[in-house]
């Protein structure tokens, strides 16, 4: 099981084997230094004794905390703040205890205890034990020549150095980890995602995360165009926007397939043909990054954009390709299985929506009507003998027919109305807010249209295309259910055949009509 992070982004098993190196290095110093102390013996026992008991003392402290304290998250925070204490403790007496040829000793353990600090703590605790080893030093010392000065500040400046350098080294550690789990995050969220509104939001999402950008936007490829499925500029959203392509940078990266790091737009930009574009509002980014977002049948672009200069870096590069590769195979496996969805509900040889599909379409038709109080047409077409024209001129020229009077009527007819193949030869046609008046005209259309119509059969001869009738019945006026809606209109599809076919019944829309 995978421990716990601490509050400063590493897990308290990370601080002990970062730590490990100092810890070992101090514990030798000590030891060395209990050595030489040694020496005291013939001159001053009592010394030699306090120095000896210091550096067991010293050791045994340095294991404790390396062994309990380290690997305990919820110590750590606490023994951080007093170690900065006791540390510079240890380090006075031992500097009470030695002679001054040894003070070199002190100084090497402060930089020693200076580097666990600085890696299992933040700098506050490493700034308090520099500063009270200092005075501790120098008030023990009680020298204040300009020799022994030197001496405290450079090694008071060694451990400042050493502070900030691990601190420095400690944040690139943490903005690559935490890159890593925005990326790995992205990918298992979208792992299981087929909707493309989904990735573009769980992306939008990982972008927000990633880095702090002014502005951002993921644009498609289509043509010589740009659409832009998501724009985010100085905290707001903007939707349906389309540029074109033409000179832009965005352009650039489309083409070319490649990255483009533009750190301070304040400097000419040096790329043929391109000039700056504004998407959003009417501000200019001082930074700018665009990475291609390509897999499959997605051609499309991740920009993020700074009004200040200089606001990104490579590392932020790396990671908008990462998360550009991620989603574009997320889009790909989206838009392939929208397809395979959208073909499941068409008709195979007309391309309408099939007898369920349309079914359900009319229902959510039927249900929005009734909400909005509006009406809704639905018109059942048949094409007339048409087995007998099949017979005579063959099933080829018969599926012709089909697909021809499939046109006819998706030529009549607006993007919120829907048409269906109900069986065979015979349609359905649905006109939501549309009354009796309106299904007439259209049904009317449909007629003349196919009475225009003309095939060729594979000898280059004419065939006239048959005549259609057509039936319709308005909801909720005529009937207060799909069915029943259905079953009016197909009733009446049947009266225009038996009138002689090529008719459409009703053939008046005063009984109908009530708008």
């Amino acid at each position: 099981m995978r421990t716990k992070p601490s509050r400063f982004g590493f897990t308290p098993q990370e601080h002990r084997i970062s730590a490990l190196p100092s810890t070992v290095a101090s514990v030798i110093v000590l030891m060395l230094t209990m050595l030489n102390g040694s020496l005291l013996w013939p001159v001053d026992p009592l010394k030699a004794r306090l120095l000896s008991g210091l550096g067991m003392i010293g050791i045994a402290y340095i294991i404790v905390l390396n062994i309990l304290v380290l690997p305990n998250a919820t110590l750590n925070p606490f023994f951080n703040w007093l170690n900065a204490f006791v540390t510079p403790l240890e380090l006075g007496l031992l500097t009470f205890a030695i002679s001054e040829k040894l003070g070199i000793y002190i100084g090497v353990l402060l930089i020693l205890a200076v580097i666990s600090s600085s890696i299992t703590s933040e700098r506050g605790p490493s700034y308090t034990l520099i500063l009270i080893s200092t005075a501790t030093e120098i008030f023990i010392g009680q020298k204040y020549n300009i020799q022994e000065f030197t001496f405290h500040l450079s090694i008071m400046l060694i451990a400042i150095v050493t502070v900030e350098t691990v601190g420095q080294l400690k944040n690139l550690s943490r903005d690559h980890i935490r890159r890593l789990e925005i990326i790995t995050e992205f990918s298992r969220q979208i792992a299981s995602s087929l909707n493309a509104k989904q990735v573009m939001s769980l992306l939008n999402a990982a972008l927000q995360n990633a880095v702090k950008a002014d502005t951002y936007f993921v644009g498609i490829r289509e043509g010589n165009e740009m659409r832009l499925e998501l724009i985010y500029d100085d905290g707001k959203y903007y939707e349906n926007q389309r540029t074109s392509l033409d000179g832009s940078l965005s352009g650039w990266v489309f083409e070319n397939h490649e990255s483009l790091f533009l750190p301070d737009l304040r400097k000419e930009v040096r790329l043929p043909g391109v000039r700056i574009v504004l998407i959003g509002k009417h501000k200019t980014s001082l930074s700018w990054m665009g990475v291609p977002m390509r897999s499959g049948t997605v051609d499309g672009i991740i920009v993020i954009g700074s009004y200040r200069p200089n606001a990104f870096n490579r590392a932020d590069m790396e990671l908008l390709s990462s998360l550009a590769l991620h989603a574009a195979q997320a889009l790909h496996n989206s838009y392939d299985h929208a397809d395979v969805e959208l073909q499941a509900q068409l008709d195979s040889l007309t391309g309408v929506y099939n007898h369920g599909r349309f079914l359900k379409i009319l229902k959510e038709q039927a249900d929005q009507a009734l909400e909005q109080k509006q009406s809704l047409s639905l018109i059942m077409l048949d094409v007339d003998h048409f087995k007998l024209y099949n017979d005579t001129y063959g099933h080829l020229i018969g599926d012709e027919i089909l697909t021809n009077l499939c046109n006819v009527i998706k030529q009549h007819i607006k993007a919120t109305d829907a048409v269906g193949r109900w069986g065979g030869e015979e349609f359905v046609i649905s006109l939501p807010n549309a009354g009796a008046e309106h299904a007439l005209q259209i049904a009317e259309r449909i007629q003349q249209t196919m009475l225009a119509l003309t095939v060729y059969s594979d000898n280059e001869k004419s065939i006239p295309g048959p005549t259609v009738s057509q039936g319709f019945a308005i909801y909720p006026i005529e009937a207060d259910d799909v069915i029943k809606l259905i079953d009016l209109a197909d009733k009446r599809l049947y009266v225009a055949k038996e009138r002689g076919r090529n008719q459409i019944e009703p053939n008046t829309i005063k009984q109908t009509q009530n708008e």
